[in-house]
């Protein structure tokens, strides 16, 4: 049943509250926290985890193994909108589970490359893959199908897959030294395939039977999606999140050589990269106690200033090397927040009627940040070294927090 929510909009009632509680919240919930860590860990925090082993292995330079990354960001964004669509009407199984699948085969055939085209049309196919498997489609499933339980569900899928780099980094470390990099990606693949897949598909099981209750009817028509589109407040909240999105990119892309350039052994740079994960359920569960007694904007406004706060610390830890601590707390933190308050965001300001399709619009710009910070990050170390890298994770997030705050001033309401 449609009612007016006395903002404008419209929403959908469940046809039956009895029907979507018989639903067990962690039949859904709890499968898919445990399948995005393992997917984030296996096929996206794997690259930088790697990258250092492929520049010494394979003879490629880092602007060029970057580049294959960068190409593989660069269409999950152009994809997700279509996968957005998909989830809207209905296909969530298919696509989350079918992107796990493709980005596993993709690993297993990267276990054999020699040559970098053979590197680059894998990540290319594994880049279709994550427009399937990662937060955004997660999400959309879960915003889709949980009606006013999504923002929980999200807080604890992001809560347990704040450690996908903590999983990533020690694992790939580890298994390198047994099996050699060909080896490990291969683990990782089976990881996927045996573990993910299977976890996927159950939550995805009963993400449907709730959908059939409580999920909002797509638009028929494209050019009501396209009218919310058009808003000032869409496009600065797709500017603020594409330059979040670039600063944590450019530090995560690089982490263990701007660890190494800052004076850190090996074993302590990926004891900091690894730390990451855990300071990113810190910053959530710091989330979820404040988020009662302040607004989203000033949530919002925190997350940025800590990681311009963070670059700050890095940059000045070549002197000070203690400041590698609060630069872990703080990046580590504020991305973890980045990750609930995006979708958070979004269906505050407008609205959950074709989330799927609207966020995943918008992420094609946070993508695509994330897309070019390994080779913008590539290319500005060629020019000025890792200080000037840092010093660009030091201005983006303050840019990105005066485009957020115009995001409010300018809020649209969607009917």
């Amino acid at each position: 049943m449609r009612q007016d929510d006395g903002d404008g909009r419209m929403t959908v009632e469940p046809a039956s509250e009895g029907a979507e509680e018989r639903i067990p919240f962690a039949q859904v919930v709890w499968p898919f926290a445990i399948a995005e860590t393992l997917v984030w860990a296996c096929y996206y925090y794997s690259f930088p985890a790697l990258l250092p082993t492929w520049e010494a292995d394979l003879g490629f330079s880092k602007t060029t193994l970057t580049g294959a990354f960068t190409l593989s960001l660069i269409v999950a964004a152009v994809l997700a909108p279509a996968a957005g669509r998909m989830i809207d009407r209905g296909r969530g199984r298919l696509v989350f589970a079918g992107g796990a699948v493709l980005s596993a085969v993709m690993l297993i055939l990267l276990s054999q490359v020699t040559e970098v085209w053979q590197f680059y049309v894998l990540w290319f196919f594994i880049g279709v893959g994550m427009a399937g498997s990662l937060y955004e489609p997660c999400f959309a499933i879960l915003t889709h199908s949980m009606g006013e339980r999504a923002r929980r569900a999200i807080i604890l899928v992001t809560l347990a897959a704040g450690f996908a780099g903590t999983v990533s980094f020690p694992s790939a470390h580890i298994l390198n030294g047994f099996l050699g990099w060909r080896g490990t990606v291969t683990v990782f693949a089976l990881v996927v395939l045996l573990i993910c897949v299977p976890l996927i598909l159950y939550g995805c099981h009963y993400a449907n039977r709730n959908a059939r209750h409580s999920a909002p009817k797509a638009s028929t028509d494209a050019r009501a999606t396209m009218a919310v589109m058009r808003t000032p407040t869409f496009w600065m909240i797709g500017i603020a999140f594409t330059l979040l999105a670039l600063d944590h990119g450019l530090i995560v892309s690089h982490m263990l050589p701007i660890m190494a350039d800052r004076g850190m052994s090996e074993d302590t740079a990926v004891f900091a990269a690894s730390m990451f994960g855990p300071m990113q359920v810190a910053g959530r569960l710091a989330m979820i106690a404040a988020e009662r007694h302040v607004s989203v904007l000033v949530i919002c406004c925190a997350c940025f200033l800590s990681m311009s706060l963070a670059g700050i610390s890095v940059f000045l830890a070549t002197s000070v090397a203690l400041l590698i601590v609060p630069f872990v707390i703080l990046q580590g933190a504020g991305a973890g927040v980045l990750s609930i308050i995006r979708p958070t965001v979004v269906a505050e300001l407008l609205g959950r009627k074709d989330f799927g399709v609207i966020s995943g619009t918008l992420a094609i710009g946070f993508v695509a940040g994330s897309a070019l910070a390994p080779t913008v990050a590539s290319l500005v170390w060629n020019v000025g070294g890792y200080d000037m890298v840092l010093l660009l994770t030091i201005a983006i997030p303050v840019i990105a927090l005066g485009s957020i705050v115009a995001a409010w001033k300018m809020r649209a309401v969607v009917g």
